[in-house]
């Protein structure tokens, strides 16, 4: 495999503002009723300053991004709300689950409430006040035993004008409903909001106070007073955050960098920890009231315990720099054997560590690229498109990579190698959901929320690049993903998430070219898939029946998708007749789609159409969302199926034959327990695979694996077929809450190491910076396999690519594993066309080629975007010092 590596196409990730989980912890009905637990749906959701949110499953650890909704023109989310209603009780004994909805706000004056299974908002709300700066949910009514009774909740927001306001969420709806109060400074801002009853909301300002108000009637019950800042600071305090505690005392973090406990009866406070350098910015609590999490503007990640024996009062245990700058937004999750924080800021990654076990397990690291890469290419034509935001740029890969590092292109420097030949800026408030790109680089589709755009390209590789709008019928409702076929016939987007439409491309000659024209869409039945209503009714609803992954086969006659609930549904390309008994399997089919799913009797018979796979009702669901569905190139030479891989989030490979609905036999005789171990136990997400014949190119983040699917993998050296050890009883996992897995003894980290890292009897205590590999409790799961991959074993697997078939000894020597840590973190990998190696002459004159080639020689740019080449703000690094 040839590699063109690239950083020349940004992808501009943006600062982390807010992070909210669905469950802060699970609901105490849900104790007693342990069965319903697995039909919990929690999910993290991340605000960026671009307006981008972020949709997480924690997965018990695994961390997979469901989901992106793009933002638009000039938006941001700065705050993230969730509600989960009370459960109800059917008449036939059934539970449905308790509706969760996400809420947010952008420093405008409006409430938005999003709809993840579409993508999009599904309403707003604004009233008569400024730009809203926080935002908090109203309690629920808590019966005996815990029980979530069911009854309306509010939303409260904080503005820039010091106004309180109200905003119901009643009957599905969020409505404005009235301004508690408003101070008499017009210069006093809400800053952050936290409930401490359901009628009592505390919230922090900017004039060195925090507000206590009785939501009923907006009467002011108590103003406790952060003091005077320090000389040569402001004069006021600003209190970043507040949080409370089950008991009901109250927790602030403010501009000086302290944490305030204050009594939650008398509103006093009960103690005071200078435990930061630089301001307080955001603050966690677990569901006891037993730990105190805050983050701050000095990078440090802080936690504090109750200090034995003395009742009310808290200690600081250790402190930690995970994040290259400031901590700025965190949450925490307990439940399903799960205890951990989430954190983020400018810095642009998530952070996860543990929180009951806190010192005990590593931290871990979330990628801040996204999961699904914005990023395809062109082989025919070398072109490669990349997307964020409303614009797609265009570039052109000139030489192939073999070539040039062969010599045979002189005077070319390969950095070089590549020209930026257009820029395209998609009009509307809303960004990009989705592009792709023709394998012969004449046809562009985009999409955004609202509509679906297509392009006609002209590009003879020399001069420049002529763009052509193309209209396209019926996709009013925008798209959440699109794509194109490989023999550019057809065009294919999911709408609303889950309606699959496909539209052929009408391709016809003129005087200045080849034309393009889209005819109006078909939507394509699913297959009908049995939900009790008691759960398709709770919870996210079907939010998981959305489309996340798309693939057509090689000869563009198989269409395959999969949703997020691990459904796989089919079709083929048939002309009339060609199926058995020339009809469609309409047996699973929704009857509530009929009419828009009835083939369109007025079309030529003789026009190809798209029927179900008569056979895909028998592909098993998998257990977990798939992040890779694809085609292997050709057909199974045995009976002239298709082979389909699914790859999920929890790292199963599946290899279907699609026709026959079935595992195919290189799957069951190779189960995932097979897979080279670091590609098993790695917990970097997958995010796509490039094929060169039977070879699957497998990458993530930071990392790059071949598995040859011609070949049987080789059996473990230590463990059997169920992935234990010969002769042993297989062991269950050791607990891990859900970030970086348990810390090494000798690794542990407590709090007298690090006072004695310090000096004797010092109560001083020593940042340790996470980013470094080398500090005490640093993950270093990834490590690079070879010094050269370019050169080593790489180049060996290039060799093995053009080995003479004939020699038995070689064919059986091909490795059918391999794997690298070199190229991180990677944005994507996208083919580029080679052609065959060169005809050499003998000496005699006769024409001799090179090498008799058993796979295709295989070209690809792969992208990376490090975060060192972001453009970030001043950093604090130390002593009252910011980076220059």
């Amino acid at each position: 495999m040839d590699i063109h590596r690239c950083r020349f196409v940004p992808y501009p990730a943006s600062a982390i503002n807010a992070v909210a989980f669905s469950h802060s912890s699970l609901p105490t009905t849900l104790a007693s009723r342990p069965q319903l637990l697995k039909h919990v749906q929690v999910r993290l959701a991340i605000g960026r300053a671009n307006g981008d949110i972020e949709i997480w499953n924690p997965l018990n650890g695994l961390w997979h991004q469901e989901l992106i909704i793009p933002g638009g023109k000039s938006r941001s989310v700065d705050g993230l709300v969730w509600i989960t209603d009370a459960d109800e009780e059917t008449s036939n004994g059934k539970t449905i689950l308790g509706k969760s909805r996400l809420f947010s706000i952008g420093y405008t004056s409006a409430v938005t409430e999003w709809d993840l299974e579409k993508a999009k908002p599904k309403t707003y709300a604004s009233g008569q006040h400024g730009e809203i700066w926080c935002l908090g949910a109203q309690p629920p009514v808590l019966g005996k035993n815990g029980v979530v009774l069911p009854s309306a909740r509010k939303l409260v927001a904080g503005t820039v004008d010091g106004n309180l306001v109200l905003y119901s969420t009643e009957d599905d709806d969020l409505k404005f409903v009235k301004s508690l109060i408003r101070t008499p400074s017009k210069n006093t801002k809400m800053i952050c909001i936290a409930f401490q009853t359901r009628n009592v909301v505390v919230v922090g300002c900017s004039n060195s106070n925090i507000g206590v108000y009785d939501i009923r009637n907006g009467t002011l019950l108590r103003q406790m007073s952060l003091g005077a800042g320090v000389p040569g600071a402001p004069k006021s305090i600003i209190a970043w955050s507040v949080k409370c505690l089950p008991r009901g005392d109250i927790v602030s973090g403010d501009s000086t960098g302290h944490v305030c406990i204050w009594d939650g009866k008398t509103y006093t406070q009960a103690q005071r920890i200078q435990s930061h350098t630089q301001d307080v910015l955001c603050l966690a609590v677990n569901a006891d009231g037993t730990q105190i999490v805050s983050g701050g503007m000095d990078r440090r990640t802080v936690l504090y315990e109750p200090r034995a024996g003395h009742a009310g009062r808290w200690s600081k245990v250790f402190h930690r720099r995970y994040h290259a700058h400031d901590v700025k937004a965190m949450a925490s999750f307990e439940g399903k054997g799960m205890s951990v924080v989430v954190s983020g800021g400018p810095d642009t990654s998530p952070v996860v560590y543990p929180f009951r076990t806190a010192g005990k397990e590593n931290h871990r690291v979330l990628s801040h690229l996204p999961q699904q890469t914005n990023l395809q290419s062109a082989p025919k034509a070398r072109l490669v498109i990349s997307w964020w935001g409303n614009e797609i740029r265009i570039w052109h890969l000139l030489h192939p990579a073999r070539r040039l590092l062969d010599g045979d292109t002189t005077g070319t420097d390969i950095r070089k190698n590549r020209k930026l030949i257009a820029q395209i800026q998609v009009q509307g408030e809303s960004n990009i959901t989705s592009a792709a790109i023709s394998a012969d680089g004449t046809l562009l589709l985009a999409s955004t929320a609202t509509e679906v755009k297509a392009f006609q390209l002209h590009y003879d590789g020399t001069s420049q690049i002529h763009i052509r709008k193309v209209e396209v019928t019926g996709a009013s409702h925008g798209a959440t993903k699109v794509e194109i076929s490989p023999d550019s016939h057809w065009a294919f987007w999911v709408e609303e998430g889950v309606k699959i439409m496909i539209a052929r491309v009408i391709t016809t000659e003129s005087e200045t070219g080849l034309v393009h024209t889209i005819s109006a869409p078909r939507k394509l039945p699913r297959i009908r898939r049995v939900v009790p209503k008691h759960l398709a009714l709770g919870g996210l609803g079907s939010y998981d029946r959305k489309v996340s992954q798309v693939a057509f086969s090689p000869d563009s006659k198989m269409l395959s998708v999969a949703d997020l609930a691990g459904y796989i549904d089919s079709w083929v390309l048939r002309a009339p007749g060609e199926l058995q008994n020339g009809t469609e399997d309409k047996s699973d089919t929704s009857s509530s789609d009929s009419s828009e799913n009835s083939l369109d009797e007025s079309e030529e018979e003789a026009a190809e159409r798209w029927y179900p796979n008569p056979k895909g009702k028998l592909l098993p669901k998998l257990d977990t969302a798939p992040v890779v569905l694809t085609f292997s190139p050709g057909h199974n030479e045995e009976d002239g199926d298709y082979t389909l891989i699914a790859i999920t989030a929890s790292k199963d490979l599946f290899v279907f034959n699609p026709l026959r609905g079935a595992l195919s036999d290189w799957s069951r005789r190779n189960p995932s327990s097979k897979l080279p171990e670091q590609f098993r136990l790695s917990r970097d997400p997958i995010k796509g695979v490039v094929w060169q014949g039977p070879r699957a190119w497998v990458y993530g983040h930071s990392f790059l694996t071949m598995l040859d699917l011609s070949q049987d993998l080789p059996e473990p050296s230590d463990t059997g077929r169920d992935g234990a050890k010969k002769g042993t009883k297989r062991k269950r996992h050791d607990h891990n809450a859900g970030a970086g897995g348990k810390i090494n003894k000798e690794h542990s980290l407590v709090p007298q190491q690090i006072k004695a890292a310090t000096a004797p009897d010092s109560n001083e205590y020593m940042d340790v910076d996470m980013d470094d590999q080398k500090s005490v409790g640093a993950s270093s799961a990834y490590e690079d396999d070879d010094d050269d991959t370019d050169g080593g074993e790489l180049q060996r697997l290039r060799d093995d690519a053009t080995t003479n078939g004939e020699d038995a000894r070689k064919e059986a020597s091909k490795p059918k594993t391999w794997n690298t840590y070199q190229y991180r973190p990677i944005l994507g990998i996208v083919p580029l066309a080679s052609k065959p190696p060169k005809e050499k002459k003998k000496k005699n004159g006769e024409a001799k080629q090179e090498t008799v080639d058993t796979l295709p020689p295989l070209e690809v740019a792969l992208v990376e975007r490090p975060t060192w080449d972001l453009d970030l703000p001043a950093r604090y690094l130390a002593d009252g010092e910011w980076e220059r």
